[in-house]
């Protein structure tokens, strides 16, 4: 069995990775419960820890695969975001940071940006979670503000890191949004709560291709002030 690899934190954040092809290797519950017991000392303002997750493996994992893959292949739009991705419009630098990273994304999967055909592709290698063996599903209460949305984004990143000390990698997945209701009736989420996104969770495929997004120069985005 795996274990935990000893590496420190700055090798975990540098080896995080949104990886998009797991292997069907399971992974032990008891990990599991490591990381997301572990995780619970992430940030929270108030300690209010307004987040709710489910952890979906086997056979519901299976069910909820078919059953969305089926709707991304039958080019079904999806249920009614609940919350914008993205904002309607991206300028510089931040369109141009987008570009060259899906572009990157694309041809590591093998899909050409003029294949008509792409949008489905990729929809249905998400609802196939790029074949990760757990997936969970980050909620949280419609009556929280963007201070817990905030503090949700930092204890997912608690959880993705802690998981690479565990040797598994994970892949954020926002797109399970667009079929909100399908999770929703698996998982029994009710009604007061909103799908935040999904996180999936496995040992990475060997001889997949690798994908290492670029970053911006820190000077681009941190100011030092009085130093």
């Amino acid at each position: 069995m795996r274990g935990r690899t000893g590496v420190d934190v700055y090798e975990a954040v540098d080896s995080r990775r949104a990886v998009r092809a797991f292997s069907d290797e399971p992974v032990p519950r008891a990990v599991l419960e490591r990381v997301l017991t572990a995780a619970r000392r992430a940030p929270s303002s108030g300690n209010l820890q307004p987040w709710q997750v489910y952890v979906v493996t086997g056979e519901p994992l299976a069910a909820l695969k078919r059953a969305a893959t089926a709707r991304a292949r039958a080019q079904d739009p999806g249920d009614e975001r609940e919350y914008p991705m993205y904002p309607a419009e991206l300028a510089a630098p931040y369109l141009d940071r987008f570009a060259e990273a899906a572009a990157q994304r694309y041809a590591a999967l093998g899909i050409d940006r003029q294949d008509p055909e792409r949008p489905v592709k990729i929809t249905a290698l998400n609802t196939e979670a790029f074949g990760a063996p757990v997936v969970l599903f980050c909620y949280l209460d419609r009556a929280m503000g963007p201070g817990q949305w905030a503090d949700a984004g930092m204890y997912l990143q608690t959880v993705m890191l802690l998981l690479r000390a565990e040797g598994l990698h994970s892949c954020p997945q926002v797109m399970w949004t667009m079929y909100r209701e399908t999770v929703g009736r698996l998982v029994g989420a009710d009604d007061r709560l909103v799908l935040l996104c999904a996180l999936a969770v496995g040992f990475e495929q060997e001889g997949a291709p690798r994908v290492r997004t670029g970053r911006a120069d820190v000077a681009e985005t941190v100011r030092f002030i009085g130093t």
